[in-house]
């Protein structure tokens, strides 16, 4: 469901979608955004060819995928066409891209648009699939309809019923983990009207994935096994998102301000991973081990902006790093501590977390 904007500021919560002036379609990134801005990236824009559209107008995606190399494609495209998108982060200590609040025209929230698709007289397929989906999932698995939002071309009414996919959001941590560990027994039920992806989509997802990061075939492949939140419903694709609640937003932009020290590798011990199904991906770890001097020990987590690493690991796993470090200050109250970002600029297409 879409909201007209007139007000000053905004709350933007993560995978909510932005339309603006140019008529430009952003995707938020995460929760913390400056009081003037809204942390995106653009997903789609205008094109006479695109594939996706309502009415006369047609897009096309500005981003294939989520990944760093795309993302800074991107990036370099809104300087060049649209630069009042780009701006840089004192806290995150980055060049990102971002919507000013002057320039939403409209916000577009998933589980308002979850309710105005329930109460659609004519829905089309791909809606229909995605009341469906949510339907089943709630009562399968025992979770309530409400958590659930619809993102992506859904959202924005420009999807394509012929081949879209049906992007949902989850609302809180704790449903999240609840469909995560109740859908892989669904899947392997032949039974059950959900299954994994037919193996001429995982082919295509493999090959980009070993193209997009430093990681072998059988190394996708393992990850892979991991994955619980993308399948097909009635031989629908569809993909689960989890979001932090209104109430799991504790830190707001510029609690934290994040400072580089260079690119690190190491090996470590995963202890907790309550926040590893958000955006971005959180993990705590201990145990760090490097073999370079200079290189602090006390790194207390791995952040990923890269959705494939997302909900793969668990605790007690120990896994290979390749990332940036960098020192967090939290201005709240003057403490610091290290973490290591995987999916950064600076390290290019060359990070990674692996499972050894």
């Amino acid at each position: 469901m879409l909201e007209e904007c007139k007000l000053a500021s905004y709350r933007f919560r993560d995978r909510e979608f932005i339309r603006t002036p140019e008529n430009l379609f952003f995707c938020v990134i995460g929760d913390q955004h400056p009081q003037n801005k809204a942390i995106s990236y653009l997903r789609y824009i205008p094109s006479s060819s695109g594939s996706w559209g309502r009415g006369s107008n047609h897009f096309k995606r500005a981003m294939p995928a989520y990944s760093i190399s795309h993302l800074l494609k991107n990036i370099r495209y809104l300087k060049k066409e649209y630069p009042h998108y780009v701006f840089h982060s004192d806290a995150f200590n980055i060049e990102i891209s971002a919507v000013p609040n002057s320039k939403v025209l409209q916000h577009y929230k998933p589980q308002d648009k979850m309710m105005q698709l329930s109460n659609m007289k004519n829905p089309d397929f791909l809606q229909k699939r995605a009341l469906k989906i949510t339907e089943y999932l709630s009562e399968t698995i025992g979770v309530s309809k409400k958590i659930f939002g619809v993102t992506g071309s859904i959202l924005i009414d420009i999807h394509n019923t012929e081949f879209s996919d049906v992007d949902l959001t989850v609302s809180g941590g704790k449903n999240g983990f609840k469909l995560k560990e109740s859908l892989p027994s669904l899947f392997a039920n032949k039974d059950e009207p959900v299954n994994h992806v037919p193996e001429n989509v995982l082919k295509k997802l493999f090959s980009d994935r070993v193209k997009e990061h430093p990681l072998s075939l059988d190394e996708v492949k393992s990850l892979n096994s991991r994955q619980w939140n993308y399948g097909t419903f009635k031989g629908t694709i569809f993909s689960l998102h989890t979001v932090r609640s209104i109430s799991e937003i504790t830190n707001n932009y510029g609690d934290h301000f994040f400072h580089s020290l260079g690119i690190v590798k190491g090996k470590a011990i995963i202890t907790d991973t309550s926040e590893s199904l958000f955006n971005p991906h959180i993990y705590k770890i201990e145990k760090f081990k490097n073999n370079k001097e200079g290189i602090p020990k006390d790194i207390k987590e791995v952040v990923s902006y890269s959705g494939i690493y997302g909900g793969k690991f668990e605790i007690n796993d120990e896994v290979a790093l390749h990332g940036k470090l960098e020192i967090v200050e939290n201005k709240t109250n003057g403490t610091l501590y290290h973490r290591i970002i995987i999916g950064s600029p600076e390290a290019g297409t060359h990070d990674y977390m692996k499972l050894i």
